[in-house]
Order: structure tokens, then C-alpha cells, then sequence
């Protein structure tokens, strides 16, 4: 997944499975943007064992974004806020900053979270 990651894709994730002829395997989703698709290829057929492969393109829709860094008790949570139509529509605190924080505060991330939110200020 790094090695995709550091190759150019957007998101990637693992699917367990069953192959033909019952056989286990696992899905490897990968979104990317198309200039990117031949480098990718030959990402996942040098590291997997896979012999093929499937691609399509399909329709995708962002929402405008922006990161924004938000002061709490435990320190600073850096934020994604999603706009559509000019308005915040979502607030999300990047879980590697909750994550971090709880650690160092010896708490759930879980807890980190809520601080986090009742800190951000719309």
C-alpha cells in the first residue's frame, strides 16, 4: 500500500476474497487518476502475484476542501473542513494528530476526538 501510495494513488484498500475454483485471495482496489494507470500496473504486478489486471474509469465528485489547525487543551488537531455550494458541510480532525495526542495523553483516541471537535470552532 505505501509503495502505491508513494506511486501516485488516491486510495487503496484490501478485499478478502474467494478467487475461482474456491481458491482465498484478496481485492486490490486502487483509485487513481488515469496518466497514472501504467505506473501503477507496474507497481502491483512487481509486488503482487497477481498475472492481471482490471481498470475502468468512472465519474468522481469532490467536494472543495481546505485543512485548518485547531488549538486544544492537549495540543493542536489539524482539521479537514468539506465545503459544497460555499458552505462547511463537514469537520473532520485528521486521526493521526488524535491519534498522536492520545498517546502522549495516555487516552483513546476515541476520547481525543470529541476534545477535538468541541474545540473547533465553526
Amino acid at each position: 500500500m505505501e509503495r502505491l501510495h508513494a506511486a501516485g494513488e488516491l486510495e487503496v484498500f484490501y478485499v478478502p476474497g474467494q478467487m475461482k475454483k474456491n481458491r482465498p485471495g484478496t481485492l486490490l482496489p486502487v483509485v487513481a487518476p488515469p496518466e497514472k494507470r501504467q505506473h501503477l500496473a507496474a507497481v502491483i504486478f512487481r509486488e503482487t502475484t497477481t498475472i492481471g489486471l482490471r481498470h475502468y474509469e468512472v465519474a468522481r465528485e469532490c467536494l472543495q476542501r481546505e485543512s485548518i489547525s485547531v488549538d486544544t487543551p492537549l495540543g493542536a488537531v489539524r482539521f479537514k473542513i468539506a465545503y459544497r455550494d460555499g458552505r462547511a458541510i463537514n469537520a473532520v480532525p485528521e486521526f493521526e494528530d488524535c491519534a498522536r495526542l492520545a498517546d502522549a495523553h495516555q487516552m483513546s483516541v476515541k476520547e481525543v476526538q470529541a476534545i477535538a471537535l468541541r474545540a473547533y470552532q465553526p
